[in-house]
């Protein structure tokens, strides 16, 4: 119509027909571009919704999600806000899943560097894998989360349990605690809780208990032993009740089950351990003196035996001697020297028995010996018979003494006898005062005849002095030798003088050669049998 007024050409009017034809064309294939555009990106962002979400599910496990509809329908917008709240849904889950997994982690990483014993990786980042967030996995993670945090507190447990068994162990040994599980590692403190339960911090720890327990045991060793010493002593020098009190507890603590036992603080320690110990030292010095006395009191005993028996010593000076250096270097207890002086005792006593039958024999030979000698003495007296006050006595014992010399012959040959059998017996010899008894009797023996064959000469130069005065002819030619001859009185040594037992060469030269070293009493009885001179035995 404008044209038409106007007057346009129809070339003119075909060219903007044209034109305008080929904007309104551009126009529509902007908007179809645009359109497309919009409709590719609503495809693309409902795919990567569904992807994501695909992801999202497989991420946490889950095989679909309720909120998401099966078969997307309507258009793209429609599909798009469908799917939205499942995949807002679903993000939110794997935030909270995400951070629960960071907060397990993060919790297992803590244990696992106290138990592994380094602190100082408690900052480090945790890396949460994004892939694999499945209920599955996360209960893997809280496995292992509760066996870590067990196996925490069984090892803070046990940290704590060596922590106080070092401290009463400690106290009980009079030590200072803290100092001592300080020294096993800085980060330990009694009474507060350890952070690092590491396997070496175990390691220290027990190392550390064994140490206390083995050095207790000794010290309880050393203290039972104490006390076994301590009541042995006690019981050996009869001690008060009052001296024992200052160390009745440790005869209590040793007498009680120590694998029970609570200890009291410093029970076990060293300077009561010490004071113990100078108390049994100071008892045992005492005890050693009083073992000095009752040793000297039963070799007294042993000795008086012996010597009243006149028998060798048993047991010998050196036994003796050794017994007593034993004693001096502390080698022998009361009970061992108990027991052999007891054995010596009734050595001694049993020989001392056995001896007794001939012991009395020999003394009642050695009192008839006295009695002849006195009588000898009182023959040669000239005023014998005179009137005097006491003759009357001198004559009754007179008999009395010649009554018992003429049992001496008897006497020797019963001692004869049963001293051989008595050696016969014993496998040994018979000693009087260190010499034997046969070689004294066999010496008084033959001194006995010697002197009876020389009062025999003597009679027999008085009958030829006195036939010589007379002028009567000598009857010696026609007697028979004097070494033939057997006077009455010697009968009874003829078997005794034929007896030879056997002697060791020192018991016979100590009879024959060395008389004077023998006993007084031996050398004072040998004495009596030396031949007098030919006027000294007038009747």
């Amino acid at each position: 119509m404008i044209w038409d007024e106007v007057g346009f050409e129809q070339e003119e009017r075909e060219r903007i027909l044209e034109e305008l034809q080929r904007e309104c064309t551009e126009v529509y294939k902007r908007k179809v571009d645009s359109a497309n555009m919009s409709r590719a990106r609503l495809h693309q962002a409902l795919a990567e919704s569904e992807a994501e979400l695909t992801n999202l599910l497989l991420s946490l496990g889950e095989r679909s999600f309720p909120g998401r509809p099966e078969k997307l329908t309507g258009t793209l917008k429609e599909q798009l806000n469908s799917i939205t709240p499942a995949l807002q849904e679903m993000q939110l889950r794997k935030e909270a899943r995400l951070k629960r997994f960071k907060e397990v982690q993060e919790e297992i990483h803590i244990i696992a560097s106290e138990i592994a014993g380094i602190p100082d990786n408690y900052n480090e980042i945790i890396v949460v894998n994004e892939g694999d967030l499945s209920m599955k996995k996360l209960n893997e993670f809280q496995n292992e989360l509760q066996r870590l945090k067990k196996e925490k507190s069984d090892r803070s447990r046990k940290v704590e349990d060596l922590k106080q068994e070092i401290h009463e162990l400690a106290i009980a040994m009079g030590m200072e605690p803290s100092k001592i599980i300080s020294d096993v590692h800085p980060s330990l403190s009694v009474g507060e809780k350890s952070k690092n339960i590491s396997d070496s911090i175990l390691n220290m720890l027990n190392v550390t208990v064994q140490k206390l327990k083995e050095e207790k045991r000794l010290r309880m060793e050393k203290i039972q032993g104490l006390e076994k010493a301590l009541t042995s002593l006690w019981a050996i020098l009869d001690m008060k009740f009052e001296e024992r009190q200052p160390f009745a507890h440790i005869k209590l603590f040793a007498a009680s089950n120590s694998s029970f036992l609570v200890l009291s603080p410093g029970i076990l320690a060293i300077d009561k351990i010490d004071q113990v110990e100078a108390e049994v030292k100071r008892l045992d010095q005492l005890k050693s003196s009083k073992m000095k006395e009752l040793f000297w009191a039963k070799r007294i005993e042993v000795e008086e035996i012996c010597k009243k028996s006149h028998m060798e010593l048993l047991p010998s000076r050196s036994d003796m001697d050794n017994i007593m250096t034993l004693i001096v270097s502390g080698k022998m207890e009361h009970e061992e020297l108990l027991n052999i002086m007891e054995e010596y005792m009734s050595r001694v006593q049993d020989e001392a028995v056995s001896r007794k039958e001939i012991m009395d024999k020999v003394e009642k030979w050695i009192l008839s010996c006295d009695e002849e000698r006195w009588l000898e003495e009182y023959s040669m007296d000239e005023k014998r018979y005179s009137v005097s006050r006491g003759a009357h006595k001198n004559l009754r014992r007179a008999e009395r003494a010649r009554v018992m010399v003429n049992k001496i012959p008897g006497l020797v040959e019963m001692l004869v006898e049963k001293t051989r059998r008595w050696e016969e017996e014993r496998k040994k010899t018979f000693y009087y005062d260190e010499i034997p008894l046969l070689a004294m009797l066999e010496e008084y023996a033959l001194l006995r005849k010697e002197k009876e064959d020389e009062k025999f000469r003597q009679k027999e130069r008085k009958k030829v002095q006195s036939q010589l005065i007379r002028g009567q002819p000598s009857p010696i030619s026609s007697r028979p030798s004097t070494s033939a001859s057997r006077p009455p009185s010697s009968r009874g040594f003829n078997r005794t003088s034929s007896y030879s037992p056997t002697f060791s060469n020192k018991g016979i030269s100590s009879v024959t050669n060395n008389a004077p070293r023998a006993s007084k009493l031996i050398a004072a009885k040998r004495s009596l049998f030396i031949a007098k001179e030919d006027n000294a035995f007038e009747i």
